[in-house]
């Protein structure tokens, strides 16, 4: 089992290496990662099967559910190594460290998609965010490589733990922990790293709620199992990028 996210215990003098998936609830360390770990959840297609890893298309989005059955996130094989221990911040300050991509060419990495900004996320209807690949050009940034928030033209480095480079003051997009089993190559969720927009988004989209998930108490249910994973233009009916 590949871990990118080891997370390393500094208290007695003794340095401890564990996995995501083995540790519960919130978890502020002296080594500046902040993180919330849930169930591990497998990846799934439409069917059922698998997600791998080796057959992610290179920098196309792929949107799944984590850590809650209404919480949408992006998944990216970014086509090439990402950067690794990157340090990043809340707006309140907190300080946290992103480890990089995962995969044989540390190129897999998953945000949430929920807009750190105004809450903007990908919904059957429509998606006001996506990747946008290197070699495209978008009127939010002078490069690609990045997700864009269309709504209002927020931009979030994904090569970099997607911090925020339109407004540094702002909060990065919340990472999604993954793992990937070397083995049979498959992926899984296991935590959250850095704040998250969860309860705001449930408060701020009670309709969209009830429309697509019969109702907030069943939107904020945990996801058990596995998430069902599938390409951005499949996933919406519209997608609106600038």
């Amino acid at each position: 089992m590949q871990r990118r996210n080891f997370i390393k215990l500094l208290g007695t003098g003794a340095v401890v290496a564990i996995s995501p998936s083995l540790i519960k609830g919130t978890l502020r360390a002296d080594d500046e990662m902040l993180f919330k770990a849930y169930e591990k959840v497998k990846l799934v297609d439409a069917r059922g099967n698998s997600i791998k890893a080796s057959e992610l298309k290179k920098e196309v989005t792929y949107i799944f559910h984590y850590p809650h059955v209404g919480t949408p996130c992006l998944l990216i094989d970014m086509g090439e190594p990402t950067q690794k221990d990157i340090k990043l911040k809340s707006e309140s300050g907190e300080e946290y460290l992103w480890k990089g991509g995962i995969g044989e060419n540390n190129s897999i990495v998953a945000y949430s998609g929920i807009c750190s900004h105004q809450l903007s996320h990908p919904s059957p209807k429509q998606s006001f965010i996506k990747y946008i690949p290197k070699n495209e050009k978008t009127m939010a940034h002078k490069n690609g490589g990045v997700i864009v928030c269309s709504s209002h033209l927020r931009v979030f480095d994904a090569n970099s733990g997607c911090k925020n480079l339109t407004n540094e003051r702002e909060n990065p997009l919340a990472s999604i922990v993954l793992e990937l089993d070397a083995k049979s190559d498959e992926l899984y969720a296991v935590a959250i790293l850095g704040p998250d927009k969860f309860q705001d988004y449930f408060k701020s989209f009670k309709s969209e709620l009830k429309e697509f998930y019969d109702g907030r108490r069943k939107a904020k249910k945990h996801i058990q199992g596995q998430s069902t994973t599938i390409e951005l233009e499949k996933y919406s009916k519209q997608i609106i990028a600038l």
